[in-house]
């Protein structure tokens, strides 16, 4: 299965490389320089369509619990001031998304969308520690009776330059929901409240929408 974000770009990478396959073929009279150029478009078009897949998830729906909201590799866990919306100390979790990672963000609790908004911005490289102020992203926050709120942010990497959000206020957001794409490495930042059980360590490889990040 792949994401709706791809469909596009899958569909004219096809085109693109059925037509070289066949001018290749046709202009082309070397047999090694032909194998070769058949084997650079093909592993051209593997990439396009892995990056854009989308694997079905199974989310055990619990309220008490924060599941990761994307695939990757958890790069950051420390108590920080959060200055957009908190605006006081909360613990922050951050996933880095290499270009290999499936780039789908999933809501990390249920409950009502309270908060959101995009901000235009720079492309430094994710793992930059003023990435979360200064690259383009999104800011979400998911409130539920029983967690409270938890906000995330999308934000864009060094090659990444479109971030995909579809996260709208008084929305009904459901844990492991699919809501919104990021193209390219980059990664999202998790603001949790202090007192939260963070059940994930530093490098430990996630997997969005089933790998718990907290809980109360």
């Amino acid at each position: 299965m792949f994401h709706k974000e791809g469909h596009k770009i899958i569909l004219i990478t096809f085109i693109i490389v059925i037509a070289s396959f066949l001018l290749v073929d046709y202009f082309i009279d070397i047999e090694w320089l032909k194998t070769f150029i058949l084997i650079v478009l093909l592993v051209f078009l593997i990439l396009i369509l892995q990056f854009f897949r989308n694997p079905k998830r199974y989310t055990s729906i619990n309220n008490k619990q924060v599941t990761s909201p994307v695939d990757g590799k958890v790069v950051v866990i420390e108590e920080v001031f959060e200055k957009e919306y908190f605006k006081e100390k909360r613990l922050q979790v951050s996933v880095f998304m290499s270009p290999i990672n499936v780039h789908v963000t999933r809501y990390p609790i249920g409950g009502s969308v309270i908060y959101s908004k995009y901000h235009p911005g720079k492309y430094l490289v994710a793992w930059h520690p003023k990435a979360s102020e200064e690259n383009e992203r999104t800011t979400v926050v998911v409130e539920n009776e029983t967690y409270g709120k938890v906000l995330y942010r999308q934000i864009a990497g060094a090659l990444a330059k479109r971030i995909v959000n579809y996260a709208k206020l008084n929305d009904k957001a459901q844990q492991g929901g699919d809501s919104g794409f990021i193209k390219f490495g980059s990664r999202v930042d998790l603001f949790l409240p202090i007192d939260t059980n963070v059940k994930v360590k530093l490098n430990e490889k996630v997997r969005g929408g089933e790998s718990i990040i907290a809980e109360i």
